[in-house]
């Protein structure tokens, strides 16, 4: 991204990307500045508002939400919840990822990934059922989605309640 700013320097989207990069390597006050720098750059994109999410989310603000919005508005797409989800389930806030992959879905009900990111969120919700019924819609969609076969798998094992809820709070999109 270094290169890149160097040849594009007032790319708002590189720049947004390289906030990204800093936010998930740790350095939360870098990605900030870069992160205000991208939103500062003509134009707007989705992007630079999935980012600025992402490091509020990083940093335990509660701006989190305005920012995705904002990134859904310039953006209608059905990917746009979708990252939204996934960045929230990085951060292992599940309840949140699930809110957006449930818009994901909504939008996009024939995009077997949207299925498979809601059953992830859901499981680790601790809706079991829900989850399952994401992850067979997901194979009906994509008939040997891997991950999702995977999935549930776990889930039509008997296990012990602690045990679930041990992996649940271990698991890792």
């Amino acid at each position: 991204s270094n290169k890149a700013l160097e040849l594009f320097p007032s790319d708002g989207d590189l720049m947004a990307g390289q906030a990204q990069a800093q936010c998930r390597m740790g350095d939360l006050k870098k990605a900030h500045a870069l992160c205000d720098g991208a939103l500062r750059q003509r134009g707007q994109s989705a992007y630079r508002w999935l980012v600025r999410g992402e490091v509020m989310v990083a940093n335990r603000q509660d701006m989190d939400r305005p920012c995705f919005d904002k990134a859904q508005e310039v953006d209608s797409d059905w990917l746009i919840p979708l990252e939204a989800s996934l960045i929230y389930l990085f951060y292992r806030l599940p309840t949140k990822a699930y809110q957006r992959a449930k818009v994901a879905v909504e939008s996009a009900p024939d995009a077997y990934h949207a299925w498979y990111i809601q059953g992830m969120s859901q499981l680790q919700v601790g809706l079991d059922s829900a989850a399952q019924a994401s992850f067979n819609r997901c194979l009906e969609l994509c008939p040997r989605h891997a991950n999702a076969e995977s999935r549930l798998a776990e889930l039509q094992q008997p296990q012990w309640p602690f045990l679930r809820a041990f992996r649940r709070f271990i698991r890792r999109p």
